[in-house]
């Protein structure tokens, strides 16, 4: 580890733990999103309402609610209707996840570049959370998929620190080092203060704990196995481990030496859930 890192990753270190990083603050329309979600007696047109002033998040759901994973006999054309087919709960996961793109975004090219490749990382993750979680588990489908397009919601504050510091952007194998370190601490803290219920705020820390072994199944076994499987077929450091020795595997049922893309019918699957999410 270079010096350059050390001393970033101390600088971080130091700021998270006397609460001096600044944290990002949720999407205004995610906001909303959530607080409406609270209202137990919260209407499907209510609801719309509050998503509907948002364009682009209203293309995406509707974009979501017809694709090959969940489409149903007719187009659905309005978000009135999508939310109704979609469910509440759901809807407010999808859209809470969904307006996080905004948050991926920088003024300066290196870092925009990067914050978009966490971003579609994070979607394609999202994609096999969701096929995983609905083939192999009695979980929810929109928290798996929120969970899987948050999980490296702490990279966020690393770049902004980065893009007010030039030593560290241009040292692309340090900023790697110190994202790959930290980004577990800051996401979790990130989540906790969003308030994100537990299940899915404890996935930043704990998804890349490949010796972890939970009582039963949950959101970060299935964020764990979709990153492991997204690798599959790169140099990537993770297709080196032992993948049989990661109990996630066997919470799920899933034979860790099966390639689910050789599946067909999964195959299809996760690239229809990466699709509806890009």
């Amino acid at each position: 580890m270079s010096k350059l890192a050390e001393k970033v990753q101390e600088e971080l270190i130091h700021a998270i733990e006397n609460d001096e990083l600044v944290l990002p603050t949720l999407p205004e329309v995610a906001l909303k999103v959530r607080e409406a979600a609270e209202d137990p007696n919260i209407s499907i047109p209510a609801l719309s309402k509050v998503i509907g002033n948002d364009a682009a998040l209203t293309a995406r759901i509707i974009k979501v609610v017809n694709s090959p994973l969940l489409r149903t006999s007719k187009e659905i054309t309005d978000l009135q209707m999508a939310v109704s087919r979609l469910g509440i709960n759901y809807t407010c996961n999808l859209a809470t996840g969904l307006a996080m793109e905004q948050m991926f975004q920088a003024t300066s090219d290196v870092v925009d570049r990067k914050m978009r490749e966490v971003w579609n990382k994070s979607t394609e993750i999202a994609g096999i959370c969701h096929v995983l979680c609905r083939h192999y588990t009695r979980l929810l489908p929109d928290q798996a998929t929120l969970a899987g397009l948050v999980h490296q919601i702490g990279v966020l504050p690393i770049l902004t620190y980065a893009e007010e510091n030039n030593a560290l952007l241009a040292d692309s194998i340090s900023l790697n080092h110190v994202i790959e370190k930290i980004h577990p601490i800051i996401g979790d803290k990130i989540l906790r203060a969003w308030e994100f219920p537990e299940p899915i705020a404890m996935v930043p820390g704990q998804y890349l704990d490949f010796s972890r072994n939970s009582a039963k199944v949950d959101y970060v076994d299935i964020v764990q196995v979709a990153t492991l499987q997204s690798y599959l077929g790169s140099e990537h450091p993770y297709t080196q481990l032992d993948w049989s020795q990661v109990h996630a595997f066997a919470k799920l049922g899933l034979d860790p030496n099966v390639d689910m893309q050789a599946d067909e019918d999964l195959s299809a699957a996760m690239e229809a859930a990466a699709s509806m999410l890009q």
